[in-house]
């Protein structure tokens, strides 16, 4: 056991001199961490650097907790400029502009990056260092894919994003922040054979901090979707606090499935040598409020039938259309939230209430039950055909005839995945229960979050997906349809984001 442990340390050692940066078994706490923390003292505001930052919504929950963002990284241009607009659109052209340019972090030096941005000192020019490394290459999903493309069943071992996080490890090194917390899929603890996260705090340990990293479902943190995710907090330890994670504000009963994946994430956090900084995950008592639905998280918003009445047009969807807030009152809470979020006030609507042209699957949609998935849908279009192929034939049509009628028609009723391979492709919404979580791959089709309201028909709206991830209606995101819903999905809820930083920042500041 001691040996597994020692092979798995080394190796991450290994891997962190590869990035160009020396692994210093004995390091001391810097000075510049010690110049920050005098500066905290002080009352100044915590400022954040956001490394694969996306569009932002880890930023938009430390900055609701009071610290200031001052700069990101992230690759996706789209993403970058949506952080930019909203971030620092208040500043002169040519600083927002910097602001705005993509990045590749494995190819940005830390020193240049600030240079660029007139940040100064890189170690004294940040606070807290937050982000989280893409996840695909962690996440199941992501290895299947992978595994098909190179035909080789450890195919993901090779993928370049696994060792992002590396590069995050860097920007540690030089920027010497007093707290980082990182973010990723639960997966990042069960990966290849190797627990990421506890390799991560093995390294953050050494280098002068306190770490620990436990899984978190935004669910509990009213967010009115379930999404489970791992965070990693590590403080200096010259602070000499515990680290502590955000108590569940929220309760709902996590479905069977969300449970069994959490399992095998866990799967190597069941010996002391392969877990010593991990802390079993928050649990959400009964007595909190209920957890907030899908119902209450998009009720107030206008309802969209466009599509229905043969208005809607394929092609992109522009973002720049203010759609009016219906009369709603009173409003729920959430809803109150999202329209009044400091700094993202909406006061008369949204400019982002588009959805997808799917004039094949509307009638489907309509006869979905909440909580249907692809294999129903399937079954109720073969039932949808048959209808057809009924009402357009004579009751004396030969088989033959019925036949051919219904080889023409099943391409226009019948999506054609296959039910075996695509079980949880399509899926109701239930009104009165928080969404089941928002992937990136949304910026490719909704079929994952169709509407739970059976008159519209159809899947949810960027504003709605939007919604779900508790962005605020004022946050405006850069690009056409497709790009939002694909930043919208690879995004950090922002109130999940809120509840994080709220305890980091208690532990900086010195305030219970």
């Amino acid at each position: 056991m001691l040996n597994s442990f020692a092979r798995h340390t080394n190796r991450t050692e290994n891997l962190f001199e590869e990035v160009g940066e020396p692994y210093d078994l004995a390091s001391e706490l810097s000075d510049a961490r010690r110049k920050k923390l005098e500066r905290l003292k002080q009352g100044r505001r915590p400022r954040v650097l956001d490394l694969f930052a996306g569009c932002g919504g880890m930023s938009l929950g430390f900055q609701a907790a009071g610290f200031q963002p001052v700069a990101a990284i992230e690759f996706d241009a789209l993403a970058a400029e949506t952080h930019a607009v909203n971030f620092f659109g208040h500043l002169p052209d040519r600083l927002r502009r910097q602001h705005s340019a993509a990045r590749d972090i494995t190819e940005t030096s830390p020193h240049r990056f600030v240079r660029e941005l007139g940040l100064g000192d890189a170690a004294l020019s940040i606070d807290v260092l937050i982000g989280g490394p893409p996840c695909q290459a962690f996440a199941r999903v992501g290895r299947a894919k992978l595994r098909e493309i190179a035909d080789h069943p450890e195919a993901f071992r090779n993928d370049k994003r696994a060792n992002l996080y590396l590069s995050f490890l860097r920007y540690v090194e030089v920027f010497q922040p007093v707290a980082i917390v990182m973010e990723n899929v639960p997966d990042i603890m069960n990966f290849g054979g190797h627990n990421i996260a506890e390799e991560i705090c093995e390294i953050l340990e050494k280098k002068g901090y306190f770490s620990k990293y436990t899984l978190m479902n935004s669910a509990f943190y009213r967010v009115p979707q379930m999404r489970e995710r791992m965070f990693l907090v590590a403080l200096t330890k010259e602070l000499g606090r515990q680290i502590e994670f955000p108590s569940p504000i929220t309760h709902y009963e996590i479905p069977r499935g969300y449970e069994g994946s959490r399992q095998v994430a866990l799967k190597h956090v069941g010996n002391v040598f392969s877990s010593l900084h991990f802390v079993v995950p928050p649990k959400a008592e009964r007595e909190c409020a209920a957890a907030v639905t899908a119902k209450e998280a998009l009720s107030d918003l206008p309802p969209i039938t466009l599509h229905l009445e043969g208005k809607l047009r394929r092609g992109a969807r522009r973002l720049t259309e203010l759609t009016r807030y219906p009369k709603v009152t009173p409003l729920n809470e959430y809803a109150e939230i999202m329209r009044t979020w400091p700094g993202f006030e909406s006061r008369e609507g949204i400019f982002d209430h588009v959805i997808r042209y799917l004039p094949r699957d509307y009638a489907i949609f309509r006869r979905l039950k909440p909580g249907d998935q692809y294999p129903e849908a399937h079954r109720l279009a073969l039932q949808m055909l048959d209808e057809e192929v009924s009402k357009r034939l004579r009751p004396s049509a030969t088989k033959a005839e019925r036949a051919d009628l219904s080889r023409k028609l099943k391409p226009s009723i019948v999506p054609p995945y296959d039910v075996g391979k695509f079980p949880n492709k399509w899926r109701k919404m239930e009104a009165d229960a928080p969404a089941r979580t928002l992937m990136a791959h949304l910026g490719k089709d909704g079929y994952s979050h169709i509407h739970y309201d059976s008159e519209q028909a159809r899947t949810i709206s960027v504003r709605e997906a939007a919604r779900l991830q508790s962005f605020p209606d004022g946050f405006r995101f850069c690009g056409t349809m497709n790009p939002a819903f694909k930043q919208i999905g690879n995004a950090v809820p922002p109130l999940l984001a809120k509840a994080v930083a709220e305890v980091v920042r208690s532990a900086l500041l010195g305030s219970s």
